[in-house]
């Protein structure tokens, strides 16, 4: 069987880490968060959603999945807590492409989260994402990656464009030291020309365990396809895969106290090799950002994220062994 070798990209524990403020606050006088808001009056309740999806995708982002999740939190829980919640799971085709070149592992964020909501009895609806400066912070880089800066700039001006009456700010909550590491890696070692057999099994056990776990794949994106101009052109990868990866249980209890940390759901784990590489490389970004970030506090809550950080981790673990 394959080896396994798990590697961590540890962060400094003593890494900014923001939350939620529920006041709007100008992003250039709050530039420490890790989560950019929006919040625009909303009093119609049914469309909006649909308005953000279609800009993303006039403006060069393919929504790959737009997941409606109160129908599922009154069917398993029996309540609500909200009137709209919905995630999308989103990457911008071109610019997605050339950072995944550059940077393989950013395939984390290909699709990234974008998690809209809005409470009952409230009257804004919130858009929330990650920053470009958190998504360079989890994936270990010492500076802002250019490239993420250009999407969130495209998806910034996307989503004004949907909601032109939007506030926006970033989340200024006192800074959380990360418990653990950001992203979660596994490689497994394979002979260069003789991967085939490796990818079809770890692709299986994975896929096979999700559900007993109780996680629910949203969205599988076979990447190198789109890198290959659907098998026209070179791709620096053997294969590429992403999946998407929700848990209705954590994104219940999460959204009651922190409903902003949907920008880190669904969680995207990346599944690749390289050409001429001897290994196939795995990872996700982990919970540990979930509860830094988006600054949660509540036991409950964190009890289901750790629980979900552990589960996920043994399903990868298994298809190794």
């Amino acid at each position: 069987m394959p080896n396994l070798k798990k590697l961590f990209y540890t962060l400094s524990l003593m890494s900014v880490f923001l939350g939620c403020a529920q006041n709007s606050v100008p992003a250039e006088n709050a530039a420490k968060g890790d989560l950019r808001i929006f919040s625009t009056p909303n009093s119609d309740k049914t469309t909006l959603p649909a308005r953000i999806e279609k800009q993303l995708e006039t403006d060069g982002f393919v929504v790959s999945a737009n997941s409606e999740m109160t129908g599922p939190f009154m069917l398993q829980f029996q309540q609500s807590d909200f009137e709209i919640f919905h995630l999308l799971t989103v990457f911008h085709e071109e610019l997605s492409e050339k950072l995944v070149k550059k940077i393989p592992n950013a395939g984390v964020f290909v699709p990234m989260g974008v998690g809209i909501y809005q409470a009952k009895g409230e009257k804004e609806l919130h858009v929330s994402i990650l920053t470009a400066k958190a998504q360079s912070k989890i994936l270990g880089l010492k500076e802002v990656e250019p490239i993420l800066s250009e999407i969130e700039k495209k998806m910034i001006t996307s989503l004004k464009t949907a909601m032109p009456d939007a506030h926006v700010f970033i989340d200024s909550d006192n800074p959380l030291p990360a418990e653990g590491a950001l992203l979660s890696m596994y490689t497994v070692e394979v002979d260069p020309d003789e991967w085939e057999e490796t990818k079809d099994e770890l692709m299986m056990v994975i896929e096979d365990g999700f559900k007993p776990m109780g996680f629910v794949m949203s969205n599988f994106t076979e990447y190198n396809y789109l890198l290959t101009k659907e098998e026209t052109v070179e791709s620096p990868f053997d294969f590429y895969n992403s999946y998407s990866i929700c848990k209705l249980k954590v994104i219940y209890n999460v959204a009651k106290t922190r409903p902003q940390a949907a920008a880190f759901a669904p969680c995207t784990m990346m599944l690749y090799k390289e050409k001429g590489s001897d290994e196939i490389v795995m990872g996700f970004p982990s919970v540990y950002n979930w509860m830094s970030s988006a600054h949660v506090l509540d036991e409950n809550a964190k009890q289901e994220l750790m629980k979900a950080q552990k589960d996920f981790e043994n399903i990868l673990k298994n298809a190794t062994e």
